[in-house]
């Protein structure tokens, strides 16, 4: 140790007594009072390095960031919270078929922007042809019959049955006159029985013939009874709507799109087989869907707000919404929709975001899965006015001692703690009270850093 050899150094210079002259062998009394001197020097040296060494530590090194004051006048001072979520697709459209048939060709891209009705998609439609063809003429058929019916026998169909009632009335007339005759000759003997009974039979079955013939020429006059017309007209009607259906079946193997907008997914290809009913999951199974999209002019962003944080919003409250692909343009925004429930597991209600105006940026496209921030206004936002509304820190330098929010500010080598109140919180800090700007305060130091404490700033020699 350093003592030990100084004390050494000093027994050497001890004065050999035996070799003292006079003063009995004891040294003068000034060389007394420097080699008292000298050892008190160094006694107090060593004790100090020895304390050093003891009781001194390596100083801390923090990192700090500079609090910035915020005024009133500016958008920082209107924001009561920040949150990120997702930019989505108002309407997210399916397109799918209403027929089940093989894909035979698709003529959109993903990305591609359609109108509405627009053709995306045909499908073989050889067999709906062949419905539709033989619809078409079963009602041509029916529609036929019924005006047969509607227009009533033809003139020459009258003649016609009024010829052959006179004809069958001339028979019967003649077999009278010849039943007459046979009756007269069979009473005198000369004709049988039985050429009674033939002329007698004759005359009757001709008798029978007339009438019908009779009948059938009122009812040539009459026309076709209404009952018979009102069936035909259903007949009709019938097949007029098997038409109609055939029509739609081999209208729908043709798929438009139903709005205007951007083609996100292809979901089939030519060759596929996309039903109506039930899509298979399967490799090569039928395809349920054809493709998806949606108006990018009409999106939102979907956040999941804490429920701490959900009492500063409200609906219609006007927002910022920015983006990750480019955080320097700025978007007007609006809650448009708040969950009617909260999400238990995670603690949080969503909220939509309406963005009024995507195409504010000439050749900037909003696209959905997109990250964004969104910043939500207070209500009431002063005009005109550049007054302190509070300083900005991150939330890192913000710190519970004793129940109170402090912060901890690096100030000519050493953290000094000053004690602060939150006026609205951010996703990444929070408006507070308490400082001016311009802090340099501490964001990363050890826990057990503490006021007063010497400090080295990072990067800092």
């Amino acid at each position: 140790m350093a003592i030990d050899t100084r004390h050494d150094d000093l027994k050497s210079l001890r004065i050999d007594r035996t070799q003292r002259g006079d003063n009995g062998g004891k040294p003068p009394a000034w060389a007394r009072r420097y080699i008292l001197g000298g050892i008190s020097v160094i006694v107090i040296l060593g004790l100090s390095a020895l304390a050093y060494r003891t009781f001194s530590g390596d100083t801390p090194v923090v990192e700090v960031v500079r609090a910035s004051a915020v005024t009133s006048g500016s958008d920082e001072g209107a924001i009561v919270l920040s949150a990120t979520g997702y930019i989505v697709a108002h309407h997210t459209i399916n397109v799918n078929s209403k027929v089940t048939g093989r894909l035979e060709w698709i003529g959109v891209e993903k990305g591609d922007k359609v109108k509405e009705g627009q053709v995306l998609v045909r499908l073989e439609d050889q067999e709906f042809r062949a419905s539709y063809e033989q619809a078409k003429g079963a009602v041509e058929n029916a529609r036929a019959y019924l005006e047969e019916l509607q227009h009533g026998s033809r003139p020459e169909e009258i003649q016609e049955a009024q010829h052959n009632l006179d004809e069958a009335r001339a028979t019967l007339a003649n077999d009278k006159i010849t039943l007459d005759r046979t009756k007269e000759l069979a009473a005198g003997g000369v004709d049988s029985k039985q050429q009674l009974d033939d002329a007698t039979a004759k005359f009757q079955a001709d008798q029978e013939k007339a009438d019908s013939l009779a009948k059938a020429f009122e009812l040539a006059k009459i026309g076709p009874r209404s009952e018979e017309i009102a069936r035909a007209q259903g007949a009709l009607v019938q097949a007029e709507g098997q038409l109609d259906y055939a029509k739609s079946q081999l209208d729908a193997t043709v798929i438009r799109a139903p709005v205007t907008g951007t083609i996100l997914d292809r979901t089939a290809e030519k060759g596929e087989l996309i039903t109506a009913q039930f899509a298979s999951a399967a490799a090569g199974g039928p395809q349920g869907s054809v493709v998806s999209l949606a108006d990018l002019n009409d999106i939102q962003v979907e956040l999941d707000i804490a429920q701490a944080d959900f009492a500063r919003l409200f609906p219609g409250q006007k927002a910022q919404v920015t983006t990750d692909v480019y955080p320097d343009k700025v978007y007007d925004g609006e809650i448009a929709q708040i969950s009617p429930e909260a999400n238990r597991q995670k603690a949080t209600v969503q909220v939509k975001v309406q963005v009024l105006h995507p195409d504010r940026y000439p050749g900037i496209e909003l696209r959905p899965e997109e990250n964004a921030t969104v910043k939500f206004l207070a209500k009431d936002v002063p005009k005109n006015a550049k007054s302190a509304a509070g300083v900005f820190v991150p939330s890192p330098a913000i710190r519970d001692r004793d129940g109170k929010k402090i912060v901890l500010i690096a100030f000519n080598g050493r953290a000094v703690a000053r004690e602060i109140h939150i006026l609205s919180e951010r996703s990444d800090g929070a408006l507070v009270d308490g400082l001016v700007g311009g802090e340099d305060v501490i964001t990363t130091a050890p826990s057990t850093l503490k006021d007063g404490d010497k400090i080295k700033i990072k990067g800092q020699s």
